[in-house]
């Protein structure tokens, strides 16, 4: 997080204080670095510069158009979970033949808009889900590109609930059932198996279960081509983790040299899914303190910031660096909980946290609040949901504005019978 720094003693996203940022667009808000975005992209692509390979966003982690389009400028493609998922890409100019559709639960509907928008390949996750694409591709007089996710078994070695490559997860084919699958996909007329597709979890900081898994998953291929499949295709997922607090993930290099060498003789292009990795660490949660509240056993910062803003501290018990926006010289450290104002235990940012004595008005910055942040966000005790602000060369761009109280009723409709009431 480089371009966040402290310039005598007050924290900046590139050439911008975030005290102006503050004041001009309010709190709480989003604020993303340009530079990071950029570079964190471009480290991950010539990371596997000497691999033929298509970079598949996971948009899931930050879906703004601006992000999208900022991605799309780079080559990048979206690694798509919902229609409307594939609506946003196709709306920022990501290239449809770079776009793959996973999920265990797409409807007939986002089925037909994706084959209708000839994107690259379905990640399919079931054998009842490849008739319905069959059946929506038949009506269509075509041909559906998938990949058969399989789910190898592996455990990533991260939290249960981005876990998602063990034999008890709700995704991918059991690897024991793969080549069956596999053989059933190829004998429906209206699918073309062009892939194989993995992915085991999210934010994981080893590279071992990456190995692992592609182990798996390069053996079954050969016994792919072997029965005369023209697999093209090996998407390996993403899921590769970021510093949050002291952790030291692998990077997107460590990831190219550990597995460039079980691919050079698969004949088949490598798709990756990133996403966490390369806007997690580019953005912050930008919020005001409103009372401090000490009581017998606790001591509670209150920030205007909440969960339905933040909500991974509470749904995984996530941990997120905050940072004062102004340093303070010799600032008592006091151990709290920093919480927001919503009417949840849960709704917390940090629990037992030390850090520096803090008063009504002063700005603190939630860290790593790029990914899973936004697209997490909900409107939650009626919260408006808050603006996000990109930072490029000095200048900052509102990418979403602030909503307001209308905007929380917008669709909303009480009948006549109630109005007479």
């Amino acid at each position: 997080m480089q371009n966040f720094h402290y310039q005598d003693n007050a924290l900046y996203c590139e050439d911008v204080p975030l005290e102006r940022i503050a004041k001009e667009y309010g709190t709480p808000c989003y604020v993303y670095s340009h530079t990071i975005l950029v570079q964190h992209y471009r480290d991950f692509d010539q990371a596997f510069a000497s691999i033929p390979h298509i970079i598949a966003y996971a948009m899931k982690a930050n879906s703004n158009l601006s992000i999208l389009r900022l991605m799309a400028s780079e080559g990048s493609g979206a690694d798509i979970v919902s229609g409307g998922e594939l609506y946003r890409a196709l709306e920022a100019g990501v290239a449809p033949d770079k776009i793959v559709f996973a999920g265990v639960g797409k409807s007939s509907d986002e089925i037909r808009y994706a084959l209708e928008s000839e994107i690259l390949m379905f990640n399919v996750e079931s054998s009842n889900e490849l008739k319905v694409i069959n059946d929506v591709a038949g009506t269509m007089g075509c041909k559906a590109r998938v990949a058969l996710r399989v789910n190898p078994d592996i455990d990533p070695k991260t939290h249960p609930y981005i876990s998602t490559g063990l034999k008890k997860s709700k995704f991918g084919i059991s690897a024991d059932r793969a080549l069956e699958e596999f053989r059933f996909a190829t004998s429906l007329p209206h699918i073309d198996v062009v892939g194989v597709h993995k992915h085991i979890g999210s934010q994981l900081t080893e590279i071992t279960p990456f190995v692992d898994a592609l182990k798996k998953i390069v053996v079954l291929i050969e016994a792919l081509k072997a029965e005369g499949m023209n697999i093209r295709y090996l998407n390996i997922g993403g899921g590769l983790g970021i510093t949050y607090s002291t952790e030291i993930p692998p990077q997107p290099k460590d990831l190219a040299d550990a597995v460039s060498p079980l691919l050079q003789n698969i004949g088949c292009q490598l798709i990756m899914e990133p996403g966490r990795v390369l806007v997690g660490n580019a953005g912050l949660l930008l919020t005001r303190v409103l009372y401090n509240k000490p009581t017998e056993v606790k001591q509670f910062v209150i920030v205007d910031a909440a969960m339905n803003d933040l909500i991974r501290p509470s749904l995984y018990e996530a941990h997120h660096d905050i940072w004062p926006i102004q340093k303070k010289s010799h600032a008592p450290v006091h151990n709290v909980d920093v919480v927001g104002p919503i009417c949840e235990s849960g709704d917390f940012m940090a629990k037992d946290r030390s850090l520096p004595a803090v008063n009504p008005g002063d700005l603190l910055a939630v860290m790593s609040a790029g990914a899973y942040a936004f697209t997490m966000a909900s409107n939650y005790n009626s919260r408006p949901r808050v603006p996000e602000i990109l930072v490029k060369d000095g200048e900052c761009y509102v990418i979403r504005e602030r909503e307001q109280y209308q905007d929380l009723i917008r669709g909303e409709s009480i009948p006549d019978f109630l109005r007479q009431l």
